[in-house]
């Protein structure tokens, strides 16, 4: 695809314009999250506790979005919340495609023992619910960021792997893999030079999905206790510290809950989006 062709397709695919819209707003406002907040995420003020929205009436300093039980300002704790789930999701996804791409294209081009014994291991991962097994492994483990992405890591390989497995195979036995072989190719130089670049296609459109899942993931673990460990701020944690008080102070749930709903959602219009401007039948 040309690069004129690739800017014409992004131009005229309304999910990619607004999800990448979106997801740069929301990647900006991590990035700068400590400069910006308005005020000290984790600090309490009993005092100022479970104090409505005030929106901009009291200007920038003030509790734009309201506080929560312990008074800590709820805007502030959604930025730096948000630099929190996107270091996670990011560790999250590019570990996921190195380790399943690898294990994706050994398992395609070997095939045999090899394909035989990586497949099985994922059959009986997938028949395990991936939250599921998160639970249960972050009970045993104990809560910690890094004890939190390897569970992550653990838990999503799988499609990867599958994804360009099936690629691989599709394109092991093409012409210019021959070619290559009786050229002199060696196999790792085969398999990374050769075929890694005709899966790309594929794993680019799954990694660009993959983020607003495994937010939600992250969120969800949070949200039971097994997440991100405090004070840090975390969407999942601030759900759930909220709960008791739905009936008296529903901002407290409400505003972290519809800023995860857009970030999952603006990661799956730009997910949806880079599958429409890379999907070859597409010649709108």
């Amino acid at each position: 695809m040309s690069r004129q062709e690739l800017f014409r397709r992004m131009r005229k695919s309304y999910f990619f314009v607004i999800g990448a819209t979106l997801v740069l707003i929301i990647v900006l406002v991590a990035l700068f999250s400590h400069y910006i907040a308005p005020h000290d995420p984790i600090k309490s003020n009993l005092a100022k506790r479970l104090l409505p929205p005030q929106g901009l009436s009291g200007g920038w300093s003030g509790n734009v979005m309201g506080t929560d039980p312990l008074g800590q300002d709820i805007l502030s704790r959604l930025m730096v919340g948000s630099r929190v789930s996107l270091q996670i999701s990011f560790s999250v996804v590019i570990i996921t495609a190195v380790v399943g791409t690898a294990l994706g294209i050994v398992a395609g081009y070997f095939g045999g023992i090899v394909d035989t014994v990586i497949m099985r291991f994922s059959d009986i991962q997938v028949s395990i619910p991936p939250i599921v097994l998160a639970i249960a492994v972050m009970s045993v483990l104990g809560n910690s960021t890094f004890n939190l992405i390897m569970v992550l890591v653990f838990t999503r390989w799988v499609q990867y792997a599958r994804i360009v497995r099936s690629n691989v195979m599709m394109i092991r036995n093409t012409e210019f893999i021959h070619a290559s072989i009786v050229l002199g190719s060696s196999k790792i130089r085969l398999m990374f030079t050769q075929i890694f670049p005709n899966v790309l296609t594929s794993l680019i459109i799954v990694i660009s999905q993959e983020f607003g899942r495994t937010i939600l993931t992250e969120s969800s673990l949070s949200f039971l206790g097994l997440g991100v460990p405090p004070p840090a701020p975390s969407w999942g944690v601030m759900i759930a510290d909220g709960r008791e008080y739905l009936s008296t102070a529903p901002w407290v749930v409400i505003v972290p809950a519809v800023m995860l709903m857009f970030t999952v959602l603006a990661f799956n219009f730009l997910g949806d989006g880079v599958r429409d401007i890379l999907d070859p039948k597409n010649k709108n």
